[in-house]
């Protein structure tokens, strides 16, 4: 048995689209990660086709939005549409808001793509080792770090890998999740389906519709790339040993369509929907579908996964160079499994409501009101969008100090931020989100100059942002990597600032203290203190 290079730093495990960019993140906070996946290569299959606002904003952050958004959908296929057939006129519709077309909370667009259009993007982001094939098979926990046996499936050598810490992003039917025994809580398996993947002429009843994805009574359809191809998921049929996938595909698209599918793959999976009772075990931290498996309406899965990682992975880096305390990764866990549990019972909803469209047709058609009614969708264009639930995550935790509180800081420094003391997250989940510069919230999306938002200020460092950046830049050095950005006064309204206020934002984007007014004294380290006792409580939190 080989023992590898025990200078690894993270061992992620999963190469999907939520281990490939923890990947990314990690390396441009300069830590060393070796990805694996069990799998030979990346996915073959589409799976999750929606990257949502959020999401491509981190994706801006680290350069990658106009790639994606390259590959992907027109903006007009940011919708989904309702049919009979395939064949059929639309009897409902819907716009998928921040998808269809840009909205003013972001200074990006969420994009329609298929994910094995997105992972090879992802893949080249970043120059960390990757080795497909080879599966964990056993983790133990030591004092300083994990040790994990690892089979190549090609060649069958096993090897022995130590890092510090351990990222499972390896899916619902998580290793790492079932080695740990951590348990899961949720409705769980909600059914078989599969997907099938062909080729087809359809633009005679899809070109001048255009839909992300079109729902009709046998299954649903879904163009896969801009230059062509196709995919129908639905139900896998009860004796699907002998079935003709081909006639399957031309009978769903209804009689009289005379179209032959070519038919390039077929794949069977299970909707499950849970979260995992825990996070996180010692130097071991689950992320994506290992931690949450989310019904496929709405497009959050993914999303939420790629959240999970933006979140983690600068507290990662924390930890491993210093500057943050152990007890930091506690925040993980606190901050992302509530937001998983809203998520969850949004994902829910959004199936139940897609089922009553569904049924409300059938309805019709059995009244013979099918020509003459339309079906009212039984949510507005805003609630399905959901932005409340994308952009207003709320953290509380110990890594977010709240305006409410005493001050967190052992000198007298007389602000009105404060250590917090809750362990939970909340999501605006309106129909409309409405920003807001609360500590633990995403700092909203404000113009700083022509193209470059108040996101684009953010990275690999803590954010001051104020309107008198010469008073609060810092005077001594500080541990951690902290800038200065001018603030401009038009948005301190908004911020809830005066004119000497500041608002200190983690490298994730989320508020973590807010100052509405400078320290009320002269003293040229009077800020310098308040900072370094901000940041200490920020990243060595302790347990209340």
């Amino acid at each position: 048995m080989a023992v590898a290079d025990t200078g690894v730093e993270v061992l992620i495990v999963g190469g999907g689209p939520v281990g490939l960019t923890a990947r990314a993140l990690l390396e441009r906070w300069g830590v060393r990660s070796l990805l694996i996946d069990k799998r030979r290569r990346l996915s073959p299959f589409p799976r999750s086709r929606l990257v949502n606002v959020r999401s491509m904003e981190i994706y801006r952050r680290l350069g990658l939005a106009d790639t994606i958004a390259a590959h992907a959908f027109a903006p007009e296929y940011g919708r989904i549409r309702f049919r009979d057939t395939l064949r059929d006129r639309d009897f409902a519709t819907a716009a998928m808001i921040g998808i269809n077309a840009p909205v003013p909370e972001s200074p990006v667009t969420g994009v329609v793509t298929s994910q094995d259009r997105l992972e090879p993007t992802l893949l080249a982001a970043a120059d960390a080792p990757v080795r497909f094939g080879v599966e964990l098979v056993h983790v133990t926990e030591e004092a300083d770090g994990v040790l994990a046996l690892l089979v190549d499936h090609r060649s069958g050598a096993q090897t022995r890998v130590r890092a510090r810490l351990l990222l499972a992003a390896d899916g619902a039917n998580s290793t790492v999740r079932e080695l740990l025994g951590i348990g899961t809580t949720g409705p769980g398996a909600l059914g078989s389906f599969t997907t099938v993947v062909f080729d087809a002429d359809l633009d005679r009843w899809c070109a001048r519709r255009p839909a992300g994805v079109y729902f009709t009574a046998h299954g649903s359809f879904a163009p896969l790339y801009p230059e062509g191809g196709w995919c129908w998921f639905g139900p896998t049929p009860e004796d699907d040993a002998g079935d003709d996938w081909p006639g399957l595909v031309s009978r769903a698209l209804g009689p009289g369509a005379d179209v032959r599918a070519d038919v390039v793959r077929v794949h069977h999976w299970v909707m499950n929907a849970f979260v995992a009772e825990r996070f996180r075990r010692g130097r071991i931290l689950l992320a994506g579908d290992a931690a949450h498996a989310l019904p496929i309406i709405g497009g959050l899965g993914m999303n939420a996964g790629l959240a999970d990682v933006h979140n983690l992975c600068w507290k990662l880096a924390g930890v491993l160079r210093g500057w943050a305390g152990p007890g930091l990764l506690d925040s993980y866990e606190a901050e992302r499994q509530p937001v998983a549990h809203e998520t969850l019972r949004q994902a829910v909803a959004n199936t139940r409501l897609m089922l009553q469209v569904q049924d409300r047709r059938r309805e019709q058609l059995r009244s013979g009101e099918a020509e003459s009614a339309r079906v009212e969708l039984p949510w507005s264009e805003r609630f399905f969008a959901q932005l409340g639930l994308v952009l207003g995550v709320a953290y509380r935790s110990q890594a977010v100090l709240t305006d409410s509180s005493p001050s967190p800081a052992p000198s007298d420094t007389s602000t009105d931020t404060g250590t917090g003391t809750g362990t939970s997250a909340s999501t605006d989940t309106s129909t409309d989100y409405v920003p807001t510069a609360e500590p633990g919230r995403r700092m909203p999306h404000l113009w700083l100059a022509h193209d470059r938002s108040t996101l684009d200020a953010f990275g690999e460092w803590f954010t001051l942002l104020t309107p008198d950046p010469a008073s609060w830049a810092p005077r001594t050095t500080m541990r951690w990597p902290l800038r200065v950005e001018p603030l401009p006064e038009e948005h301190t309204g908004l911020c809830g600032l005066g004119p000497g206020g500041a608002l200190l934002v983690r490298p994730d984007g989320h508020i973590g203290a807010r100052w509405r007014d400078r320290p009320p004294a002269d003293a040229t380290l009077q800020t310098d203190a308040t900072l370094h006792d901000a940041l200490t409580a920020l990243t060595t939190p302790t347990l209340p």
